[in-house]
């Protein structure tokens, strides 16, 4: 085997060297462009910095001063394969290439027999790079942990999920985590320079207006990848007419839609879920609309939506504003009988009543509170008088007996004791005075002072 990049993909064409990959004038503007050391990547400074894990992985010429294996976590486009080829192109390692999505555990074992009969036989070590890690199944990863336990091979992996959800704890134990962030604006515009100017990129063929950038930038939504992939697009359409120039006006034929950076099933559902909610709690209507446009046009499950926006409802307003429940129910039921997109609309009114309306938690946190002391084994026997009279015995175990019904009391309200009795005088439910909730204050304590005597 030499060092060429293979993957198990099946039948894969013949290999090639990353350096050819990166010289191919065939090879995508994003391939051609990646960097060749870890001088030349762009952003990431807390991961290729001097003392870095990786700087120490490429740097190393013995394997008991390199780190253990990596993982790389990002947003899609922020150089996790790019870190894996330039380690790749360092040292006098050999470098295989395994894709998560193709790859099955007879092929991850042949993988690592062929690491060992190398390092045993030559002293050459292994560098493996699994893409999309988190979808391998734990029996996949569960053949990974020997080699990794052992050094066979140094493991690079690149996950756009948490790995802390994503990847078993015995792999995760043995690897160092490093964390990639999205790449900031004046990253970005060092990218997109490199590429129009570098003799690997667009040479100087094309230049792009302001306008044009701020676009391209827009619409990348801090994907590296699919920003260099839009210039490119851009260029070629330009080049194809004779032109130079990329304006806003070529860029927005070539690309039509922003990238959205949403994964249904990873960080990007829980995080967005979250900034929503909170949005709607914090009584941002603004916010709240741009988070549930982003869900929508994502494609995430517009019931799932309807829940939460019903959830908020309760938990956020509650009392403050009691038709908040009202409306996010008839928004779920107008998703349910209408779909979509229409249901949009529905969706809309409701986050917007929500946003906007008085806000009280005192009911999330008088049914939290009394969940708490029933888990804590408080709450004593039903008082004898509240106890089910209606069938044959009961009354001569005195229930029901010195029964007030409380219709038969001035204003429908009895003196008499209500709770067990280790939580008489107990108050679970402490209204807010806000909204419609301040005048339940009130009330609250009038109906409080009766029943218990006071």
């Amino acid at each position: 085997m030499d060092d060429d990049l293979f993957s198990l993909a099946g039948d894969a064409p013949a290999p090639r060297t990353l350096g050819d990959r990166n010289r191919d004038h065939r090879a995508p503007l994003a391939v051609r462009m990646r960097p060749r050391s870890l001088d030349e990547v762009v952003g990431q400074h807390a991961v290729v910095g001097e003392g870095s894990p990786l700087r120490r992985l490429i740097a190393a010429d013995d394997s008991r001063t390199s780190p253990a294996s990596v993982i790389l976590w990002g947003p899609p486009g922020t150089g996790k394969t790019t870190l894996a080829y330039v380690v790749a192109a360092s040292g006098d390692r050999e470098f295989v290439e395994v894709s998560a999505v193709l790859a099955g555990v007879k092929d991850i074992r042949e993988v690592v027999d062929a690491a060992r009969r190398r390092l045993r036989t030559t002293g050459r070590e292994t560098v493996l790079f699994v893409d999309e890690v988190h979808r391998f199944s734990k029996s996949q990863q569960d053949a990974l942990l020997p080699s990794v336990e052992n050094r066979w091979v140094t493991l690079i992996a690149a996950t756009t999920e948490n790995p802390y959800f994503s990847v078993i704890s015995p792999l995760l134990s043995r690897s160092i985590v490093l964390t990639l962030e999205s790449l900031d604006r004046e990253d970005l515009d060092r990218l997109v320079d490199r590429a129009l100017g570098d003799e690997r990129g667009l040479a100087g063929a094309v230049t792009l207006t302001d306008a044009a950038r701020e676009a391209l930038l827009r619409l990348g939504g801090g994907d590296a990848r699919r920003i260099l992939t839009s210039l490119e697009a851009a260029a070629a359409a330009v080049l194809m007419d004779g032109g130079t120039e990329i304006d806003d006006e070529a860029l927005a034929k070539a690309v039509n839609v922003a990238s959205i950076r949403y994964d249904r099933a990873g960080d990007q559902h829980y995080d967005v879920t979250s900034a929503f909610i909170k949005s709607m709690r914090g009584s941002d209507v603004d916010a709240a609309l741009h988070y549930l446009a982003r869900m929508i046009v994502a494609g995430e499950d517009p019931l799932f939506i309807a829940r939460r926006v019903v959830i908020a409802a309760s938990e956020e307003v509650g009392m403050a504003d009691p038709t908040a429940l009202q409306v996010a129910v008839a928004a779920m039921q107008a998703v349910q009988n209408i779909g979509m997109p229409e249901g949009q609309l529905a969706l809309a009114q409701a986050v917007i009543h929500i946003a906007t309306a008085p806000k009280s938690n005192a009911g999330t946190v008088a049914i939290s509170e009394a969940i708490a002391d029933v888990r804590a084994g408080r709450g004593g026997a039903v008082p004898a008088h509240l106890r089910d009279a209606h069938y044959s015995g009961a009354t001569k175990l005195g229930h029901g007996s010195g029964y007030t019904y409380a219709h038969d009391a001035p204003h429908a309200v009895a003196a008499q004791q209500y709770a067990p009795d280790d939580l008489v005088g107990t108050d679970y439910y402490r209204p807010k005075p806000y909204g419609a909730e301040a005048d339940v204050t009130r009330r609250v304590e009038v109906l409080r002072r009766i029943t218990r005597g006071g």
